[in-house]
C-alpha cells in the first residue's frame, strides 16, 4: 500500500466513523479521490475487514432513522436502499428494525394529522382519497393505509 493510499484509508476511516455508510457511498467517495478499479476494491475490503463499514449495520441504521425521524414507510425505505445498491438480504435485515405496533401507530398518526389539515373537506370520499394518497406517498403499503383510513373515518 502506497503512502497516498494509507492517507486515503485513514481519511475514509474518519469519514465512516462519523456515520454508517454503504458500499456504494464509499465507492463513490473513493472515486472522487481519484482512485480506480483494484485500488478502490482493496480499500473497501480493508475497511470491511476492520469493521468500519458493514452493510447490514448501515441498513438497520438507515431504516431506524427514516422510520422514526422522517416517518417513512417500508415501501419508500426499501426503494431508497435499493437506489443505494444495498443487497436484498441487508434490506430485509434492516426492515426487521420496524416494530409492527409502531408501524400501525405511525399510520394512524399520519391519518389523524391529515384529517385535521383537511377538516374543511366536506366530501367524505375525497377526504379519504386525499388522506390515503398522502400516507401512501410517505411509503406505506396501500392495503394497510386503506384499512386504517376506513377504520379511522368510520366507513
Amino acid at each position: 500500500m502506497t503512502s497516498s493510499e494509507r492517507e486515503i484509508l485513514y481519511k475514509m476511516k474518519l469519514w465512516c466513523d462519523r456515520q454508517e455508510r454503504c458500499h456504494s457511498e464509499l465507492r463513490t467517495k473513493l472515486y472522487s479521490e481519484s482512485l480506480y478499479g483494484s485500488q478502490v476494491e482493496m480499500l473497501i475490503a480493508e475497511l470491511i475487514s476492520q469493521n468500519y463499514i458493514n452493510e447490514t449495520r448501515f441498513a438497520q441504521a438507515y431504516v431506524s432513522g427514516k422510520f422514526r425521524i422522517k416517518r417513512w414507510g417500508r415501501v419508500k425505505i426499501r426503494q431508497n436502499l435499493k437506489l443505494k445498491q444495498v443487497s436484498p438480504y441487508c434490506i430485509q435485515e434492516g426492515l426487521k428494525e420496524i416494530d409492527e405496533q409502531d408501524y400501525a401507530q405511525t399510520i394512524i398518526r399520519l391519518i389523524e394529522k391529515k384529517q385535521h389539515d383537511y377538516r374543511k373537506e366536506k366530501n367524505p370520499y375525497l377526504l379519504k382519497n386525499k388522506i390515503a394518497k398522502y400516507v401512501m406517498n410517505r411509503g406505506f403499503e396501500g392495503d394497510l393505509v386503506w384499512n386504517r383510513v376506513n377504520e379511522c373515518l368510520n366507513t
